[in-house]
């Protein structure tokens, strides 16, 4: 359509003057440009199909760079602190994945249980020890180290499930692994937590067992009492949700980053480099994991795409609850949008090389719509 190539161009146009104030030394603007960039990039790549799964990853960045260039208005509002909305926010976050999953999801495992335990051994193996190991290869300061290993520790997140669908990857797989490891993540998150990122900072494995519960388990079983009893009955609601939970991921990404800027300018480049190593050596990892392991094409791609990426909403509530979102939290705020960037660009390219073998899996179309 027409706005999405008027969008394009303007876009272009707001790089341009980010460029040009910054090289002339007038920042006041540069700032207002960037920001404006990126909101006109991701109206126009809603345009492009092959793009339009970035889209919000894009306005991730619209907003990261606005609580760069102005923390103030993302850390404290009058005498309240933003820090407080995290917990409130990603239970709602969580709310709305139980709402886009069903009991038939959780079967998942005793259908294709081999491909959910290689998935299940990865993402709570791999990841674990290599975000440990980059946290020490990058000597990080000891709590940016620990919150490198926090993110390595999570469950998956909901936007695997968007990218398997983009990847022509087996959508029911994608769903219940990221289920069940949601499900599994207040016994073996705080464990591997105190195993590995105790290494760095105190971890006590009660309490973030019980804000695991309340923050996730809880609220995704409400979501699942939802969409058995009133899915499809409230279609504004159904619709409502998951804006709601795209917002909720990207105010929380905001508030870490304004409450961490100074740290994140100092060890900005260094975090970013840490998290696509991470995450592609997962995606990697995944991948030839499920290939050696005799899992078709289809499935190895979901396994990959799950072993790579992480709830970081999460690994920032986590953080919170600690008491250390500004630096506990911080690997999680990068994480997030350097995964959404990764997973978008090789759902991209998975989806224009669709699996020489057709295998027969089942999909979920309500995540469909998603996308």
């Amino acid at each position: 359509m027409k706005i999405y190539r008027i969008a394009l161009g303007l876009a272009a146009i707001c790089l341009g003057a980010a460029l040009i104030t910054a090289v002339v030394g007038v920042a006041t603007f540069t700032g207002p440009m960037l920001i404006a960039f990126f909101i006109m990039l991701a109206i126009g790549f809603r345009g492009v199909s092959q793009l339009k799964g970035s889209s919000f990853t894009v306005i991730i960045f619209a907003a990261t760079t606005a609580a760069m260039y102005y923390p103030s208005y993302f850390v404290q509002w009058g005498g309240f602190k933003l820090v407080a909305l995290i917990t409130p926010l990603l239970q709602l976050i969580m709310f709305g994945m139980g709402t886009e999953i069903g009991l038939n999801d959780l079967a998942g495992v005793f259908k294709m249980p081999r491909a959910v335990f290689i998935g299940l051994l990865g993402h709570y193996t791999f990841m674990p020890l290599a975000g440990f190991t980059l946290a020490l290869i990058f000597k990080f300061p000891p709590e940016i180290g620990a919150g490198v290993v926090l993110v390595g520790c999570m469950p998956c997140g909901m936007a695997s499930n968007v990218m398997s669908y983009l990847a022509k990857a087996n959508l029911a797989l994608s769903v219940t692994l990221t289920a069940v490891s949601t499900l599994l993540s207040p016994l073996l998150s705080p464990l591997l937590m105190k195993l590995l990122g105790g290494q760095f900072i105190q971890v006590k494995t009660g309490d973030m067992m019980w804000d695991i519960v309340r923050m996730v388990i809880i609220p995704l079983f409400a979501g699942l009492i939802f969409n058995r009893y009133f899915k499809g009955k409230v279609r504004w609601l159904d619709k409502t949700l998951s804006l709601v939970s795209m917002f909720g991921i990207a105010f929380i990404i905001v508030i870490i980053v304004a409450s961490g800027r100074n740290s994140l300018l100092t060890i900005g480049p260094a975090l970013m480099l840490c998290a696509f190593l991470h995450n592609t050596s997962g995606y990697l990892f995944g991948y030839w994991m499920g290939r050696l392991l005799r899992l078709g094409e289809r499935d190895a791609r979901t396994i990959a795409i799950e072993v790579g990426m992480q709830n970081s909403g999460l690994a920032s509530a986590l953080a919170k609850a600690m008491g250390k979102a500004a630096t506990l939290g911080l690997p999680a705020a990068i994480f997030g949008p350097i995964m959404n960037i990764s997973g978008s660009v090789l759902a991209s390219y998975w989806h224009r090389h669709p699996p020489v073998v057709k295998e027969k899996t089942n999909t979920t179309a309500n995540l469909s719509k998603a996308v």
